[in-house]
């Protein structure tokens, strides 16, 4: 996706007739449904005009042009992208990224400069890191760059400030950096045509361009299948923006208080679904082993934690464990990293604890005493039970009692949902989550998301895409009892809708399984997995290409009355406890189809079975599918 198209000539144009923002602001409302704010209108106008202005002054009015240009599988936007061709290299393009920066100060957090937002003043990566990033994520993910096809180079332009020697911009820590991708001041115009001409003085006619902004990205690079690569310092993830601030000024605070024992520090890592907090924590264990520290990963999922330990091999397995092994560690680690903490619970004992080791501490200080660093990712829209206790508040309020201070992180780029922060939104809008701008959902989005009629039709979609070779399950609410295995080790078909049957995934404490049926923990990433319906507790901190979901009669909409917690309709004997009113009630099962719903990396289906459920999701959908797309939903699947 790309808000602006076309010749560089076309552009200059556009740019000089003022006509640039404008047409921006209009596909932008096409894509998003909503209007950018103004400032993001006047960020347009300014930056693209004096781009525009280089362009004239390199005299490149044959080249490609691409604004604002979605990064692969992420919200994240390019601001610009030139393509032309170079005598020795052939096809290639130019990632330039526009800032109006004008008062930029230096930062303590590595490979970042800080930047005054009126009167915020906030950690920002330097432009140079930022478009090194940007160019080593296309080279990994788009095959127009990853088959070298075509040569690609990057550069920044800070279009309003002045070249200083003494700004922190070009201190000599960052001189390698600025070496290979430069940051050009406004004064310096003429330097950045220069390095333009060098690079993309040849002529597009159109075919590079094309292949650029239409060119079927490589499959996303899932964590699970590289968390192995990870540990072994071979990171296979890149980090983008806010995701490598947070993680530079973690190290940072790591190694400074390595050797120190009184010094403690929390980090609070906020974002929704597909934000990439997982991706983060991983890196940030493979950073620190190879440091030497003594760091720790931990999760509230069982089934999480047995696939990170599955994929990386028994030896860096004990780097992966439970919040509740935290209690009463004998000696602090260096860092604890805390992975979905809105899992975190009152206390970290269970019944299996022996009655002398149940202290009754909360769980929250267990972690804190762990570590001299810990860092949380967390949702607070993903609390999902009520001995679930964890939300940014209760960390800040723990760390607050001990003195120890607390630093906040918010990621906002979208790693799932085919990179569409719009069906997050929309998802968190139309359960009544919190009101963001993404009211209606328009069907023809890159986003697959569909309405189906049946739940044979359901099935059928999720097996098509999984013969396809996509990662694909069937999820639902807990509305069906979960039984036991038969004797022969076959599950019960719990979840029937009219004539469909199908078994939930096998329970955590199953016992013996028959031939090709996964334990609980491996439903997820087993191919096995295809053949039950996953639940919330085996579904939370995974992802897939495709998700099918069942919305069952525990959540109903009613004219009227909103959004309607159904307990009787729940098989969840914790969530649906006389001890839990109503009105919590629903709060908690809106969470579980919220993350239910955005497990999805390129597509989410959905079944309901209350009939005025599903008419008023459908009344939030901008249009409805087209008839083939219907009647491909509708088609019941044959082997």
């Amino acid at each position: 996706m790309h808000l602006y198209r076309g010749s560089t000539d076309q552009f200059v144009a556009d740019a000089v007739r003022a006509r640039l923002a404008g047409q921006l602001a209009d596909r932008f409302f096409d894509e998003f449904r909503y209007r950018p704010s103004p400032s993001e209108v006047a960020s347009w106008q300014n930056s693209l005009r004096a781009m525009s202005d280089v362009l004239q002054l390199a005299d490149l009015r044959d080249q490609g042009i691409l604004v604002e240009l979605q990064l692969p599988l992420t919200s994240r936007r390019l601001d610009c992208l030139i393509t032309g061709s170079d005598p020795e290299r052939g096809d290639s393009g130019v990632i330039i990224e526009l800032k109006q920066w004008t008062m930029i100060g230096r930062s303590t957090v590595t490979d970042c400069v800080t930047v005054a937002y009126g009167a915020r003043v906030v950690d920002a990566l330097h432009p140079s890191r930022q478009v090194e990033r940007y160019q080593r994520y296309l080279l990994d993910t788009h095959p127009a760059f990853t088959d070298g096809g075509v040569a690609l180079d990057a550069c920044s332009y800070l279009h309003n400030a002045t070249f200083d020697p003494t700004s922190p911009l070009f201190e000599a820590t960052f001189a390698t950096l600025t070496d290979a991708y430069p940051t050009f001041t406004g004064d310096e115009a003429d330097r950045l045509a220069a390095f333009l001409d060098a690079r993309i003085s040849g002529p597009d006619d159109g075919s590079i361009l094309e292949l650029v902004a239409n060119a079927t990205f490589r499959p996303y690079k899932r964590l699970l299948d590289h968390v192995a690569r990870v540990i072994r310092q071979e990171p296979a993830f890149v980090l983008l923006d806010e995701q490598q601030v947070a993680f530079n000024a973690i190290m940072d605070e790591v190694r400074a208080a390595a050797g120190q024992n009184r010094r403690e520090v929390a980090f609070v890592i906020e974002g929704g679904p597909g934000t990439g907090k997982s991706v983060i924590a991983i890196n940030l264990v493979a950073e620190l082993s190879g440091l030497g520290l003594r760091a720790i990963h931990a999760t509230g999922s069982k089934a999480f934690t047995q696939n990170l330990r599955q994929r990386v091999g028994s030896r860096a397995s004990p780097l992966f464990s439970y919040f509740m092994n935290l209690a009463g560690v004998r000696e602090q680690f260096d860092v604890v990293i805390l992975d979905e903490a809105h899992r975190i619970r009152e206390v970290s004992g269970n019944r299996f604890t022996p009655a002398a080791k149940r202290t009754g501490k909360a769980q929250i200080d267990d972690i804190l005493d762990a570590g001299r660093v810990t860092v949380f990712f967390i949702d607070d829209h993903q609390v999902v039970r009520p001995e679930e206790v964890g939300s940014s508040g209760l960390i800040r309020r723990a760390a607050a009692t001990r003195g120890t201070p607390v630093r906040e992180f918010q990621l906002e780029a979208q790693f799932r949902a085919n990179g569409s922060d719009a069906f997050i939104q929309w998802v968190d809008n139309t359960l009544e989550v919190e009101r963001t701008p993404q009211i209606l959902w328009p069907t023809d989005d890159a986003f697959d998301f569909r309405v189906v009629d049946t739940v044979d039709g359901l099935e059928g979609l999720i097996r098509r895409q999984a013969m396809a070779g996509a990662t694909a399950r069937l999820v639902a609410g807990f509305c069906w009892p979960w039984s036991d295995p038969e004797p022969s080790g076959d599950l019960v078909t719990d979840v029937v809708i009219g004539e469909w049957r199908k078994p939930w995934n096998a329970r955590a404490q199953a016992g013996r399984l028959a031939k090709g049926i996964p334990a609980s923990d491996y439903w997820a990433s087993d191919p096995g997995g295809l053949e039950q319906v996953g639940c919330i507790y085996t579904a939370q901190g995974f992802e897939f290409d495709y998700v099918g979901v069942i919305l069952g009669r525990d959540l109903v909409y009613r004219p009227g009355f909103g959004w309607v917690g159904q307990p009787e309709e729940s098989r969840d004997r914790i969530v649906s406890s006389r001890n839990v009113s109503r009105d919590a009630f629903t709060q908690y099962v809106k969470a579980v189809y919220r993350v239910l719903l955005t497990r999805g990396l390129r597509g989410c289906y959905v079944y309901f079975v209350d009939w005025q459920t599903r008419d008023f999701v459908l009344s939030r959908l901008e249009r409805r599918a087209t008839l083939a797309r219907a009647a491909e939903a509708e088609a019941p699947y044959k082997s």
